[in-house]
C-alpha cells in the first residue's frame, strides 16, 4: 500500500516536472530562440545553436527560426541541412528564406543558382540595400563570376535609394555637410515621396536636430507604424531629446515586436536608469546576461545599478564576476574597488586597486583612492607614497591628503 502511494507521488512529480519544463520552453519567444542561438554561435557552439533551434522550431512554426537553424548549419559546414531549412523557411512564409538560399549556393560557388534566388529576394518585400549585400561574405566567392556582374547591371533600386544610401553611408562617418547636399537635391527631384522624410530624419538626428528628427519619423510612423529601421531612428532621437521615457517605451514597442536583437534590452535599461527605474533597468540587464553572461560592459552597468539603488552587495557580486572573467581589465578591479570604498571595506578597496595599478599604472585617480582606502586602514607611511604619486601623475586632489597628513 505504501509503496503503491510512493510510486503514484514519483509519477505525479515526473510528470509534473515534465509539465513545468514544457511550460518554460513555451515561455520562449521565437526572438528569444533566435538571441540565445546567435550568442551561441557567436561563441563558436554552432552545434549547441542547431540544438536549441530544433527544439524551438517543435514549439513554434515560424520562419525565422528556421532561417537561423540554417545559418547555424552553414557554421556547422552542413549546407544541405541549412537548404532544406531555407526552403522550410519559404513553406511557412513567401520568400522569407530566398536570400539564405542565394547566400548557400554562393558559398557553394553556384553562381548561377545564388543569383536565380537573389532575384527572387530583390522583387519581394524582404529585401535588403545594395550596400548589405554588396558585404555579405557569403557573396565573396562569386563575386568575381560573370552571373554576379550580369546581376549588378539590372537597376534594381530607384535613383532616390541610391542617393538615400549614400546619406547613409555619410551621416554614419560624420560627414554631415556632404548628407546635407544630396538632401537638398533630392528634394528638389522627389516631393511628395515618403523616403525623404527618412533622408531628413537621419539627417536631423546626426546634426543632433532632434525635434526635426522626431517630426519625419512620426510622419513615417503614421505610414508605417512597425517599421524596425524608423522605431529604432525615433528612439534614438529621444534618448537625445532626453526624452527617456518616449525612448523605453520605443525600445518596448521593438520588443513586443519580437525582434530579436539583445541590444535593445540594455538600450532601454539605459533609457530606464535615467527615469530612476532602477528595477526595470536591472531586470533587462539580467535579461542581456541571460544571453551574454560574459559581457563586460553589462556586468559593470549591472553593479553600477545595484550601487545607485543602495544595494552594494549586489554591486560586489557583479563586480566581482566582472574581474573573474576579466582579470586583465584594471576597469574592472576599479569598479569592485570603489564598491568595498563605499562599503568602507578598506582593505579589500586598497587590494584591488592595487590590482589595478599592477595592469595600468598610470591612473591617477587609482593612486589617490587606494592612499584613501590606507589611510583609513591607520597605514599612513604608505597612503602619503601614493598620495604623492597622485600628485605626480597630475591629479591635484591629492595635494590636500598631503598637506593634512604627510607634512610633518
Amino acid at each position: 500500500m505504501i509503496y503503491s502511494w510512493h510510486l503514484t507521488m514519483k509519477k505525479t512529480i515526473i510528470i509534473l516536472a515534465a509539465f513545468l519544463f514544457s511550460e518554460i520552453l513555451c515561455a520562449q519567444t521565437p526572438a528569444d530562440y533566435i538571441i540565445r542561438a546567435r550568442a551561441l554561435t557567436k561563441s563558436g557552439k554552432a552545434e549547441e545553436a542547431v540544438r536549441l533551434l530544433s527544439e524551438a522550431v517543435r514549439i513554434h512554426n515560424d520562419s525565422r527560426l528556421y532561417c537561423e537553424k540554417a545559418e547555424a548549419e552553414i557554421a556547422t559546414g552542413d549546407l544541405s541541412a541549412a537548404i532544406a531549412d531555407f526552403n522550410t523557411a519559404n513553406s511557412i512564409e513567401q520568400y522569407s528564406g530566398e536570400y539564405g538560399l542565394a547566400g548557400v549556393y554562393a558559398r557553394k560557388g553556384d553562381a548561377a543558382t545564388s543569383m536565380y534566388h537573389l532575384e527572387i529576394f530583390m522583387k519581394s518585400p524582404f529585401r535588403k540595400s545594395e550596400k548589405e549585400i554588396m558585404l555579405n561574405p557569403a557573396f565573396s566567392r562569386i563575386e568575381n563570376s560573370s552571373d554576379w556582374r550580369k546581376f549588378w547591371q539590372k537597376p534594381w533600386y530607384p535613383e532616390i535609394e541610391t542617393r538615400i544610401s549614400e546619406i547613409e553611408y555619410y551621416t554614419s562617418i560624420g560627414r554631415i555637410k556632404d548628407a546635407q547636399e544630396i538632401l537638398s537635391d533630392i528634394r528638389t527631384h522627389y516631393q511628395g515621396n515618403l523616403r525623404l522624410d527618412y533622408a531628413s530624419a537621419l539627417v536631423s538626428l546626426s546634426s543632433g536636430k532632434y525635434p526635426e528628427a522626431i517630426k519625419s519619423l512620426m510622419a513615417l510612423l503614421d505610414a508605417h507604424p512597425e517599421n524596425e529601421q524608423y522605431l529604432l531612428l525615433l528612439a534614438s532621437a529621444q534618448s537625445g531629446s532626453s526624452n527617456y521615457a518616449g525612448a523605453s517605451d520605443t525600445y518596448s514597442k521593438l520588443l513586443n515586436m519580437g525582434i530579436p536583437d539583445a541590444g535593445l534590452y540594455l538600450k532601454r535599461a539605459e533609457c530606464y536608469i535615467r527615469t530612476g527605474e532602477t528595477k526595470r533597468a536591472l531586470a533587462d540587464i539580467e535579461k542581456y546576461l541571460s544571453f551574454f553572461p560574459d559581457d563586460k560592459d553589462a556586468l559593470s552597468m549591472a553593479g553600477r545599478i545595484e550601487s545607485a539603488s543602495g544595494n552594494n552587495l549586489g554591486a560586489l557580486r557583479y563586480y566581482t564576476e566582472n574581474v573573474r572573467k576579466n582579470p586583465g581589465d584594471p576597469q574592472c578591479f576599479i569598479e569592485r574597488a570603489n564598491a568595498y570604498m563605499s562599503s568602507k571595506s578598506w582593505e579589500w578597496a586598497a587590494n584591488d586597486f592595487s590590482m589595478s595599478l599592477d595592469l595600468d599604472p598610470s591612473n591617477s585617480e587609482a593612486w589617490l583612492n587606494k592612499g584613501i582606502s590606507l589611510l583609513n586602514m591607520g597605514n599612513n607611511q604608505s597612503a602619503c607614497r601614493d598620495f604623492r604619486q597622485a600628485l605626480k601623475l597630475g591629479n591635484r586632489k591629492a595635494t590636500d591628503y598631503i598637506s593634512k597628513y604627510c607634512i610633518r
